[in-house]
């Protein structure tokens, strides 16, 4: 049976986290996974409710010594919640908060740091071991599960954490500190703000900044080398907000492809080179990019893709079976390709194909525009077609002028069988908080509902 470290054991004096600028050591860790441990059932899967990073990563770490999984559901609303009950009957959640209501048990974190005397060595896990669930939004709303080993999950871990050194010209990740305005709960914060800390060497701060005063604060009072963890969304709200940001040695973006323009702005604003991941679900991290060095995306080492299109499979290092990957790629290379869109964001209109991805890329790209998304309706005209329709969010545009200004923009950007019939303005998108990702199951009645009010 082969086994894998809870942590990466260089120092365990060393930090896994920092709370207002005080260090909590990867020692003060186990001792804390070790005492939560003895307090969770016997059998039961966790739901980690915890909004705290540490204590996030403390419910991880007791699971796995107790030989359960974390869920990874996209949400916590009450419908996904009783969906949970009847999948995983022993499911159970783990909070840090006071009068939080919901059907399941809960178990609350303690208030004090466990003791850290005579406490053993780092737990070795067998890496056949299911860590998490990861669950997705199925097209009939019940979530689809994704099984992570925790082998795999240490093999892609270290991947990432070595590109990510290699970004920053160091030997590894020992030393740095990361800041990140994604949930811990998010496969993208899991990986990126959670296992890249644990398995990797770096640091996290315990918070997740939400408002762009306080992410430039979190930044400013990170030790360095010290990088920001984001998303496009809350990158684009921190650039556009004028708040003064202190220099950074690294961008991390991932959860939307980010536009060159706005990685451009980032680096310069940041004095630090700006990366994107590339992933999904079930294959995990795949690729990175600096985006302003051009469209094309490289493979971790150890990965290899074949095939072309909307029919494109991943294997090898920690992807072991043969994934399709849910995006269209151009292969460029067994280990290079570029980005071209989902393959279900795919729109065909007048016998000519694009991407929705590809229409909001230039949408955001335009001068004025804060946000926007394109939506097609479904098509109600006695031919079957449709035209797009643009929500923008521009609160600096004139309203009179805001279609003419929209239309003058894509017109030298997209074909014309793609120009929106109609530009409307909108105050904000539902956008998730966490992620800032538009789904499609809360996009779609919001547009619908958008469009009637527009009409009335």
């Amino acid at each position: 049976m082969s086994s894998a470290p809870l942590l990466w054991t260089q120092d365990l004096d060393a930090p896994l986290a920092w709370r207002q600028a005080q260090p909590i050591s990867r020692r003060q860790f186990l001792a804390d996974a070790r005492a939560l441990a003895h307090r969770l059932p016997e059998r039961g899967a966790m739901l980690n409710l915890t909004a705290d990073r540490y204590r996030f990563t403390v419910g991880l770490g007791a699971a796995l010594l107790r030989g359960q999984y974390n869920l990874l559901p996209p949400n916590h609303t009450p419908d996904t919640i009783a969906r949970l009950q009847q999948a995983y009957p022993g499911i159970y959640g783990l909070t840090d908060q006071d009068g939080m209501d919901t059907p399941i048990a809960l178990i609350r974190h303690a208030g004090e740091p466990a003791d850290t005397a005579a406490q053993p060595g780092v737990p070795m896990l067998d890496e056949q071991m299911l860590a998490a669930q990861v669950l997705t939004s199925g097209s009939t709303g019940a979530p689809q599960p994704h099984a992570k080993q925790w082998g795999l999950l240490v093999r892609n871990t270290r991947m990432g954490a070595q590109r990510l050194a290699q970004q920053m010209g160091l030997p590894s990740l020992a030393g740095v500190t990361l800041v990140a305005t994604v949930p811990a709960q998010h496969m993208y914060g899991f990986e990126s703000s959670v296992l890249v800390c644990l398995l990797g060497g770096a640091a996290f701060n315990t918070d997740r900044p939400f408002y762009p005063a306080d992410i430039a604060a979190a930044l400013q009072q990170a030790p360095r080398p010290r990088m920001l963890v984001t998303a496009p969304f809350h990158l684009k709200a921190l650039l556009d907000s004028g708040v003064a940001l202190p220099g950074i040695d690294l961008i991390l973006c991932a959860t939307a492809p980010l536009a060159p323009q706005l990685a451009a702005r980032a680096e310069a604003a940041l004095a630090a080179p700006l990366m994107e991941i590339y992933g999904c679900t079930e294959a995990g991290q795949v690729a990175t990019r600096r985006t302003t060095a051009g469209a094309e995306w490289r493979t971790y080492d150890g990965l290899s893709l074949s095939g072309d299109g909307a029919q494109t499979v991943v294997q090898g290092g920690h992807v072991p079976q043969p994934t399709t990957l849910a995006d269209v790629l151009e292969v460029t290379g067994t280990q290079t390709f570029r980005l071209l869109g989902r393959s279900n964001d795919l729109i065909n209109v007048a016998g000519k194909r694009s991407s929705l991805a590809h229409l909001n890329f230039h949408l955001n790209s335009l001068p004025g525009v804060n946000d926007g998304a394109f939506w097609m309706p479904p098509g109600d005209a006695p031919s079957g077609v449709v035209r797009m329709i643009a929500f923008v969010v521009a609160p600096d545009l004139p309203a009179g002028t805001l279609h003419e200004h929209v239309m003058a923009g894509l017109r030298v950007r997209v074909d014309p069988a793609f120009l929106p019939r109609r530009v409307i303005a909108v105050p904000a998108l539902p956008r998730a908080p966490g992620t800032g990702k538009l789904p499609l199951s809360s996009f779609e009645p919001w547009a619908r509902a958008t469009m009637a009010r527009a009409r009335g």
